[in-house]
């Protein structure tokens, strides 16, 4: 019996990374998974190329090679038609929807009275304005089937400390804790729980993908300090994934509200 059987999962962002790996994961334990992706490259403004249909596929295959289910759907999370889409496959190909994993998140960094209005837009309409579209879609039929639930919102290390120079980043993830600090209380009712994780620098993400680690420790200031990390440089998006595992589960029933670094030390050093 897996830890999350027979549970249903959506997950944002998940054509390569962390949400990539969190599907894989989750269905290794049992869960039925619903994975999107944007699949296009949204913006001048970010500094990488974000995932392609071809990835989300690939996560789809990963997922079926475990021997679960998975069905994809291309949306962007800022579109709260396209996110509701997603949560509508779920419940008509799986019945039900138990887990909400809203990972989809970008990264770009400048200083605060440098950033291009786009930079600041795009980073704060994807990593919060999409975390909150897709709890809004998801919600309502969550509250209806009356059988509980798990949100779980991915924020960073920069959800907690104040990393430079990334101000729009670190406002996001700072949102994320707020919005998941009000959705817990409200949804506490409903038995729907809401946390946070924290993870320090993952390798294998979008940033970070093929980039050797002294490379990207250069280019990017994020980096540079998690190689400062006590425990080690970077995490693994399994690493992650496990604390998703976790806070999908029953094992945390009476979980809520937490914020969940997955961080080697980083939001502890002194």
């Amino acid at each position: 019996m897996g830890r999350v059987e027979g549970k249903v999962a959506l997950i944002t962002g998940a054509a390569r990374g962390q949400g990539r790996s969190h599907a894989v994961r989750l269905a290794e334990e049992g869960a039925r998974v619903v994975v999107t992706d944007v699949c296009h490259d949204i913006s001048d403004a970010l500094p990488y190329p974000l995932g392609t249909k071809e990835e989300l596929e690939e996560t789809v295959q990963l997922v079926r090679a475990t021997g679960g289910e998975c069905v994809a759907v291309q949306a962007d999370v800022r579109s709260i038609g396209e996110i509701q889409a997603a949560v509508d496959a779920a419940v008509t190909e799986f019945g039900r929807l138990d887990i909400v994993i809203a990972n989809a998140g970008v990264m770009s960094s400048g200083r605060a009275w440098e950033l291009p209005e786009e930079a600041w837009d795009v980073v704060i309409d994807v990593n919060l304005k999409g975390a909150w579209n897709t709890v809004r879609a998801a919600v309502p039929g969550m509250i209806e089937a009356d059988a509980g639930g798990s949100i779980i919102l991915t924020s960073s290390a920069a959800g907690i400390r104040g990393h430079v120079p990334y101000v729009h980043y670190v406002a996001s993830k700072h949102g994320l804790v707020g919005l998941m600090k009000g959705l817990a209380n409200e949804l506490a009712p409903h038995n729907i729980r809401v946390n946070t994780v924290h993870p320090t620098g993952v390798s294998d993400t979008g940033i970070s993908l093929g980039v050797p680690a002294e490379e990207l420790a250069a280019r990017e200031p994020m980096f540079a300090l998690s190689a400062m990390n006590p425990l080690a440089p970077y995490v693994e998006p399994r690493d992650v994934s496990n604390a998703v595992l976790f806070l999908a589960s029953d094992e945390a029933r009476y979980v809520t509200g937490l914020q969940f670094t997955v961080d080697a030390g980083a939001t502890n050093k002194p």
